[in-house]
């Protein structure tokens, strides 16, 4: 196997990379637009969600970036090749989080937006990582070298760890698992004025971003990234944030019985 497998189309070779990060980006949000619940807010205010996401993201991605090497990133301050050419996914979610938050306080959005997002965003990952696999060295996302049955050898002769696959294989079963948890929990019933048969608004977008951050911290252990930051790197210090973040959260609810209003029984059944 070569790296990159460009896309051979006969007319035209495309680059991998470009090609799967344009397909999970479509894919993504074609999903969302046809999963979201129409009840919870308007497709106007829906957007803006997704613009906030967005722009958050790429603000996040670069910032965490940067951040790998400190001491490279202030030698290259001024070089718009350097500070443009790398990005993080765990960068990107944390950043899109905290422009969903700021657009949704700017326009009035006081419901809880991320577990319309969870399953699209866990889709767009796993397409994306694919292209991450198909650029081979290039990408800077392949793991250790290792002795392990998995390892591949993306073009320099050593057996690497491929950890682009083993993040799209765990996204597919948190996603899986979700799925499975998000139809278990769902309102059957309405014994009274109140029902206690489903899950609190952000419970599954909690779910997912705590799954993704634990897995993040440890694969990266077997990157060969730089590690300054007390045996870590940049990207886990970040998972360790979002984790007590998250689970701070989770902590609200878990374990506990949640009702809704009897008049958004319907809504939710609609769904």
């Amino acid at each position: 196997m070569t790296f990159p497998i460009w896309i051979n189309l006969g007319f035209i070779q495309l680059h991998p990379h470009m090609v799967f990060e344009a397909l999970a980006y479509f894919i993504g949000f074609r999903v969302y637009l046809y999963t979201r619940s129409k009840s919870k807010i308007p497709a106007e205010q829906g957007i803006w969600v997704i613009v906030g996401a967005i722009l958050g993201a790429a603000i996040g991605s670069k910032v965490l970036y940067w951040l790998e090497d400190p001491l490279k990133t202030l030698e290259n301050w001024n070089s718009y090749t350097y500070l443009m050419e790398g990005k993080t996914i765990v960068g990107g979610l944390l950043g899109g989080l905290i422009g969903v938050e700021w657009v949704k306080k700017r326009v009035g959005i006081t419901r809880s937006t991320g577990d319309d997002m969870a399953l699209p965003i866990i889709l767009g990952m796993a397409i994306g990582r694919i292209g991450c696999f198909m650029t081979g060295l290039d990408d800077h996302t392949y793991g250790t070298p290792t002795s392990w049955i998995t390892g591949v050898d993306f073009g320099d002769g050593i057996p690497r760890h491929p950890t682009q696959l083993y993040e799209v294989v765990f996204l597919l079963l948190l996603g899986g698992s979700l799925l499975i948890w998000k139809y278990k929990n769902r309102v059957r019933t309405p014994q009274s004025s109140f029902t206690s048969r489903t899950i609190p608004d952000g419970a599954l977008f909690q779910l997912f971003m705590t799954g993704y951050l634990l897995f993040r911290l440890f694969i990266d252990f077997i990157k060969p990234t730089l590690h300054p930051f007390v045996g870590l790197n940049n990207i886990q210090l970040s998972c360790l944030a979002g984790l007590i973040y998250y689970i701070t959260l989770m902590s609200k609810w878990i374990g506990k019985s949640h009702s809704i209003p009897k008049e958004e029984y319907r809504n939710v059944n609609q769904e």
